[in-house]
This record gives C-alpha cells, sequence and structure tokens, in this order.
C-alpha cells in the first residue's frame, strides 16, 4: 500500500534528487513502488532593482514527500539516490498519517492558486526607514506601487509631515505596534 515518507536530501540539491528518484524508477524496477515525488513549493512575488519576479521558494528546505510502498527493494532505491541523506525516522521511517497528508495537499493547493507577495505592506501601517537618505525615519505608509516594489510614507521631520516617495520595499521595515522616537 502507497504512503506518504519525508526524506531528507541536501539543501539546494531538492529538485536534482526529486528528478532522479522519478527518472530512475522504472529502469531499476520500482515504478510501481514509488507513486509520486513532491517538493513542496510556493510563488513569491518579489522585487529586486525596481524589476517585479516571480521566484519558487521551497517550503520546506531540504525535505522531499514520496508517496511509495515500502519494501526493501524501495527502501534501498531511494537510499542509494545521489542526494538523499535519510528517511525521517532512519531505519524505521514512518509514514504520514492520512490528516497529515491531507492537510499539507491542501496547503499546498492553496499555495499553488495564488503569488504570495513577499513584502506585505499595508496603507497606514507604521514603517521605519532601514535605508537610504531618511534611515532611522519612523512614518505611516500613504501609497504602495506592489508593481514597481515602490511605497510611499509620511515621516514627521522638524514637527511637519513630510512625505517620502519612491522608497523600495527592501528600505522599510514594518514596527509592530510599538511607537518609537526619533
Amino acid at each position: 500500500m502507497h504512503k506518504w515518507y519525508v526524506v531528507q536530501v541536501l539543501s539546494t540539491h531538492e529538485k536534482k534528487v526529486k528528478k532522479a528518484l522519478e527518472e530512475q524508477r522504472e529502469m531499476k524496477g520500482v515504478g510501481d513502488l514509488i507513486e509520486k515525488v513532491l517538493l513542496p513549493i510556493e510563488n513569491v512575488s518579489e522585487v529586486k532593482k525596481g524589476q517585479q519576479k516571480v521566484v519558487e521558494k521551497r517550503l520546506w528546505p531540504g525535505y522531499l514527500l514520496l508517496k511509495m510502498n515500502l519494501t526493501d527493494e524501495s527502501w534501498q532505491y531511494v537510499k542509494n539516490t545521489a542526494g538523499v541523506i535519510d528517511f525521517l525516522g532512519g531505519d524505521k521511517p514512518t509514514s504520514l498519517s492520512e490528516h497529515e497528508v491531507g492537510e499539507i495537499l491542501r496547503d499546498l493547493e492553496d499555495k499553488k492558486q495564488k503569488v504570495t507577495q513577499k513584502h506585505k505592506f499595508n496603507v497606514g501601517d507604521r514603517v521605519k526607514i532601514i535605508d537610504g537618505v531618511f534611515v532611522n525615519f519612523m512614518g505611516t505608509v500613504t501609497d504602495i506601487f506592489h508593481e514597481k516594489g515602490r511605497l510611499s510614507v509620511l515621516v514627521s521631520i522638524f514637527g511637519r509631515e513630510t512625505r517620502v516617495d519612491d522608497l523600495e520595499f527592501t528600505q522599510v521595515e514594518e514596527i509592530s505596534g510599538e511607537i518609537e522616537s526619533v
């Protein structure tokens, strides 16, 4: 019976290991034992140098999920694949419960449906400027331009509200509720 197992692999080699496991299984005679190899990822929108790009982000760096029938043959095949470190559970791998698998697959499906914004700013958020001319000034977000990865912040300079335009998302950080003074 096919169950889901977690396999630890070399970090940054997840795609190579996934490809190797999928492509070699028929040739090694374990095609019927290994049903699916899953690399949990999400698409994240980030802005670098004014350009918005969607990049894949591994949800669990260094891990793959395998739906397989665990036999001595399939265990050896997975363990001997380049880049595989071990099954979670070592010599006695424990399969994930149906409930755990259901939650993981639902979560992955939700993430597949939408692109996550790496920087989640909203108008009215309190932020601290961490780079540029106005470094260490606190202010309030007034405008957001997601497609450009930029925003505007209202700061107080010498007691006057002054709008700082064209800040990159990377130049500010959100302040959690507490009020700080400069």
